[in-house]
Formats: structure tokens, C-alpha cells, sequence
């Protein structure tokens, strides 16, 4: 069932949302990243970009964040992209863990697989596979030169938080080795590990993350640039990636009350993707225990369940 809607009544349904949500002061920014610890946790913006290259924007949309977790979703795009879906499935996996997105339990249970692209260990190993093979610079060119295509416009390495996110990545470190120790690195495990540092340390902006969601939503087509970032068959496997674990172990949760398959990170960012109608994102830091912006998950569930839109049921959104 079609649902219509006036552009001016979805602006105002944006505004709505940020007005209700932006005195919420639950939760905290993540501690345990010295630079995440120190934003403005009064920061809260929302983007929504359409079809059509509209794009509505409410609240601090042009402040630079760090992507962090939101990052693996567009590492596991590209990999989808240089190996195709199956390949990816095989050599990383596509199960959500329940588990904390770090977990080194996980890799254990899983009896050596990583699970998937979108926790620690999957991300990992994404980064280990993106082409070409044993040169750093080469693979970050690779990185950046995607997720400019995905959302539009490049991202900037946020120098502080590199240097915080490398002094503190002990776990993640026993991650890359422990999946090394099992053959689940394609390339060497050092590299792999600073390659998704440095990913995880982009600075973007909010808008830039509902162009990224508006790619995945319109079969891989970015509606800003109008260019094809991904084949149209790879946007069902990556959205159903986003949906089985992009909240970790509260992404039952998350689907059951919004509706929509969205990725979180620490850095605050949310990025929600409605298939065929729009991107979605959302970013402030105060962050719940599992690590998801408590802001940003409030106004992207209102506007969803607002609009009466859902990945379960037949609607589509059309906005004049």
C-alpha cells in the first residue's frame, strides 16, 4: 500500500522529532575512546534524503563525527561489491552474534567464523580482504575513494581520534590475531586491523550518512551524485545484514518497535535504510549501554512509526 506525503509535511515531521528528542539526556558519550568522551553531547541532527536528490536536514547536520561502527557497513558493501555475496557469506558469514559487537566469545562460539561484516571481528576481516592485496595505501584509497561514492562527498580522518582509537584497540587486537590463528585473515593481520582503525576514525556528517542509507535504499544508486555506487542484486544482501545485527544484541528490539533495518555506532551515528523510499540518519553522542545513540534511536523510530512505514509490510512512501 502506497503511503503520500508532502515534502513540507516531512520536513515538519523532522523538525517535530528533533524538537521532542533534543532535551532527552539519558545515557552517556562512550568513555572508553578518550576523543568520543570529549564531544558536545548536546549535538543531535537529522538528514533524510529522497528519490529524488531532496534532502531535508534538522538540527547540527554538518558536524563531523566520527563513523566508527556505522563504517562496516560500507566496508561490507564494498567487499560485496569486489567478491560478490556469496563469496562474502562464505569466507565471513552472515549471523548475527547476540553478543556485544567486540566479542571475543563470539569468534569462540562461532567455532572460528567471524559471524559477519558488521561486528569487530567481521570488520576486521573485511578490511583484510579489500583489494589490492598486501599494500595499505593502496586498500585505503580502495576505502575512501568507496565511501566518498556512498555518501557523496568524502570524509575527513579525524587525526585526534585515530591516535585515541590505536592507543586503546587492545581487544581488538587479540581479535585480529585470534581470527588470524583460525585463517579467517586474508591479508596481514596488523594491516587489517589499522586499515578498520582508520575507517572507524572518518569524520562524517549526518547528511552524509543519509546519502550513504539513500544509496542502499534505491538499488545503488546514489540520488545526490546520480552515479551507481553498487550493482542493484547487492543492496537486499547488505540491507539484510544492516537488519539481523545493526543494534547487536538490542537489534530484535530495535526492529520490533521501528520497523526499519538502521546500523549504529559509537561515535552517535545511525544510519536507516526504508527500500525504494528513502535514507535516513541520525547522530548525537549520548549513548545507551549497548551503545547506541539514545537520541538519534528515538527520532528515527517517531519518524518511521509516524509515517507508518515498515520493512514487514507492503508500503512504499511517495513525497510530492
Amino acid at each position: 500500500m502506497a503511503k503520500n506525503i508532502s515534502y513540507d509535511d516531512l520536513t515538519n515531521l523532522l523538525k517535530e522529532a528533533h524538537e521532542k528528542f533534543k532535551n532527552e539526556n539519558s545515557g552517556a558519550n562512550a568513555d572508553y575512546i578518550p576523543y568520543l568522551a570529549g564531544i558536545d553531547s548536546s549535538l543531535f541532527g537529522i538528514a533524510l534524503v529522497l528519490p529524488d536528490g531532496r534532502t531535508i536536514e534538522t538540527g547540527d547536520t554538518q558536524y563531523r563525527f566520527g563513523i566508527e561502527s556505522v563504517s562496516k557497513v560500507l566496508t561490507a558493501a564494498l567487499i560485496i561489491e569486489e567478491y560478490g555475496a556469496q563469496e562474502v557469506l562464505k569466507r565471513i558469514g552472515a549471523d548475527a552474534t547476540g553478543l556485544p559487537f567486540n566479542s571475543i566469545m563470539a569468534i569462540l562460539l562461532e567455532k572460528d567464523h567471524p559471524s559477519t561484516p558488521l561486528v569487530n571481528a567481521g570488520a576486521i576481516t573485511a578490511c583484510s580482504m579489500v583489494k589490492p592485496t598486501g599494500d595499505s595505501d593502496a586498500k585505503w584509497k580502495t576505502i575512501m575513494d568507496f565511501f566518498t561514492r556512498m555518501c557523496g562527498s568524502a570524509p575527513q580522518l579525524i587525526d585526534e581520534l585515530y591516535k585515541s582509537e590505536s592507543a586503546t584497540n587492545f581487544n581488538n587486537k587479540s581479535i585480529a590475531w585470534l581470527l588470524k590463528n583460525y585463517g579467517r585473515i586474508y591479508d596481514d593481520p596488523d594491516m587489517a586491523l589499522d586499515l578498520y582503525t582508520r575507517q572507524c576514525s572518518l569524520g562524517v556528517t549526518t547528511l552524509q550518512l543519509a546519502a550513504a542509507a539513500a544509496t542502499i535504499a534505491l538499488d545503488g544508486t546514489n540520488p545526490l551524485t546520480k552515479k551507481a555506487v553498487l550493482k542493484p542484486e547487492h543492496t537486499a544482501p547488505l540491507t539484510s545484514l544492516i537488519a539481523t545485527v545493526g543494534f547487536y544484541e538490542r537489534t530484535g528490539d530495535w526492529l520490533y518497535t521501528s520497523g526499519i533495518p538502521a546500523k549504529s555506532g559509537v561515535g552517535g551515528g545511525i544510519l536507516a535504510v526504508m527500500p525504494g523510499s528513502f535514507g535516513l540518519a541520525a547522530f548525537s553522542p549520548r549513548l545507551d549501554e549497548s551503545g547506541n545513540s539514545v537520541r538519534a534511536q528515538k527520532a528515527v523510530r517517531y519518524i518511521i512509526n509516524k509515517l507508518g512505514l515498515n520493512v514487514f509490510k507492503d508500503t512504499a512512501l511517495t513525497v510530492k
